[in-house]
């Protein structure tokens, strides 16, 4: 349960709108506060911005629920591949590597070796390597493609990516600002509660100061004297 003066002010006009009996000096459980927080949140951000996206009701649903939005995108979103995609991304990642170059480099090395005079007379693709040109243009042609298919995924995977990293920080802001309206109104009930210990204080020392002036004002009895005492 949350006392009603630790509520922030503009959260208790919307528990008022509602509940017009309510009052500061009650109690709320947390479940309806967050209720409340995420309307409160929700009315701001449709101030700002004129309607709310799918993100960012995501967003308030995990606040009211208080879940945990972090997430590691790429681990969920490539445990979902189909086996196409994950040839075309082998593909793509061996078509940019260092190792396809030089392996590539050295069979139309070998090709062109093979294909001269010098080592066999009646070579299969003679110059000007026609057959290798066709061969070049097939793979290129096949090759482009998947390479474009794994390029698409990565951008789907970055606009997801980014969209993660866009509900984090949204809600990581609207955390901050509650934690500020937190601790305001903690110091403000602070102060409260120190000018009233004061305040007490001060009474009592007046109560003091009045009892140590009535006292020295009450006039001093006589002593009793012994019969053996000088006159």
């Amino acid at each position: 349960m949350m006392p009603g003066e630790m509520v922030r002010p503009v959260v208790s006009e919307l528990i008022l709108a509602e509940h017009p009996d309510w009052t500061n000096e009650g109690y709320l459980c947390l479940s309806d506060l967050n209720r409340y927080r995420g309307q409160y949140v929700q009315k701001v951000l449709e101030t700002e911005q004129g309607e709310l996206t799918s993100l960012e009701d995501e967003v308030l649903l995990s606040m009211r629920q208080h879940e945990l939005l972090a997430a590691n995108v790429d681990v969920d979103f490539d445990g979902a591949r189909t086996i196409g995609q994950r040839i075309a991304d082998v593909v793509a990642r061996f078509g940019g590597s260092w190792t396809f170059i030089i392996s590539f480099g050295v069979v139309l090395s070998l090709w062109i070796l093979i294909n001269t005079h010098l080592v066999l007379t009646q070579p299969f693709d003679p110059f000007p390597f026609i057959l290798l040109n066709l061969v070049l243009s097939c793979l290129a042609a096949i090759q482009a493609p998947v390479i474009m298919m794994s390029q698409n995924r990565q951008e789907i995977k970055d606009r997801l990516r980014g969209e993660h990293d866009y509900q984090v920080n949204l809600k990581a802001e609207l955390e901050i600002r509650q934690l500020h309206s937190k601790l305001d109104l903690m110091m403000t009930h602070q102060w409260h509660r120190l000018l009233e210990i004061q305040q007490v204080q001060t009474d009592l020392l007046q109560e003091l100061m009045l009892q140590n002036s009535a006292q020295s004002k009450l006039p001093l009895t006589p002593q009793t004297r012994s019969p053996d005492s000088p006159q």
